[in-house]
């Protein structure tokens, strides 16, 4: 016996005819949403098997600038973490306010060889951008680019005296670090014309508190691998003036070498004195390639 009450014992109302256009729709509509929970499925997942952790978005690059931020790594660079466990002294030349106190940047200090003055001011472009302003942010750049791999650097300052260090104490801060490398950072002061860059290297010295014999062999070696990246990163030539050609000059008169007890080295950058260098050293891009440049030469070394 069949139940009739008030809900059901009532016409069913007429229901309009679908016609063919709204059957293609409703058919295709649990296709797409099938589609769409098999994408997702897939998205959080990376593709995986089950379980996986999501896939995070790429990092976002951000473009280089002129401001001393890191572009992204050149081909041939070191990947991250490979410098772990080796201590890099980068010495930025001269301070910026070495020429307030020339009292006591002229006095003399034992260099090995002779007596000499403490430090100088050194040079500046026509326009007034000073080598210590250059040398300072171009070490920072490079410090920058160096920890990023993993080594350990030392400065010899950081803009956070007010003058100095001696030639004697840059060495000393070098030999104390038990730096694996030693890298000074110059510009000249030459004529106009003469331009391009080259690396200094220590001269065997054996005279007083100075012994080289022991460093001669890995400075040249360090030497050359900075002139080669810092050539092929910058696209410098090799200066006109000194080295002959080569983009090295041996030095015998430089109490940061003669002192050192560390495989070390000086690169004058460019001649600040020429119109067309100056236009490079004051280039903050530039400078980032220069800090590349000097950076390639020195993981080379060291990895060598």
């Amino acid at each position: 016996m069949s139940y009739v009450g008030p809900d059901f014992d009532a016409p069913e109302p007429r229901r309009p005819r679908r016609g063919p256009l709204t059957v293609a729709v409703a058919a295709l509509v649990p296709a797409a949403l099938l589609g769409w929970l098999v994408y997702e499925a897939v998205a959080d997942t990376g593709g995986g098997p089950a379980g996986a952790a999501p896939r995070k978005a790429p990092p976002v690059t951000a473009p280089s600038s002129d401001d001393g931020k890191l572009p992204p790594s050149s081909p041939g660079s070191a990947p991250s973490g490979s410098l772990k466990g080796k201590v890099v002294l980068v010495d930025p030349g001269h301070n910026p306010g070495n020429f307030r106190h020339t009292t006591e940047i002229n006095r003399k200090v034992d260099i090995g060889t002779n007596r000499k003055e403490c430090d100088t001011t050194g040079t500046s472009t026509n326009s007034g951008y000073t080598e210590a302003q250059f040398t300072l942010d171009v070490a920072r750049r490079l410090r920058t680019i160096l920890e990023r791999q993993g080594a350990t650097v030392k400065f010899t300052q950081d803009g956070d005296r007010p003058w100095g260090p001696c030639v004697d104490e840059r060495a000393r801060i070098g030999n104390t670090a038990h730096a694996d490398a030693a890298v000074s950072v110059h510009a000249d002061g030459a004529a106009q014309g003469d331009r391009g860059f080259h690396v200094i290297l220590p001269a065997s010295v054996h005279q007083g508190s100075a012994d080289t014999r022991p460093i001669v062999g890995p400075s040249r070696d360090l030497g050359g691998r900075i002139v080669d990246g810092f050539a092929r990163v910058t696209g410098s030539k090799h200066s006109n003036y000194v080295g002959n050609g080569t983009g090295l000059d041996v030095r015998s008169d430089l109490g940061g070498l003669n002192l050192s007890t560390v495989p070390k080295v000086f690169i004058e950058c460019g001649n600040m004195r020429d119109g067309k260098d100056a236009a490079l050293l004051t280039s903050g891009a530039w400078r980032q390639k220069a800090a590349q440049g000097i950076s390639e030469g020195i993981v080379s070394f060291l990895r060598g």
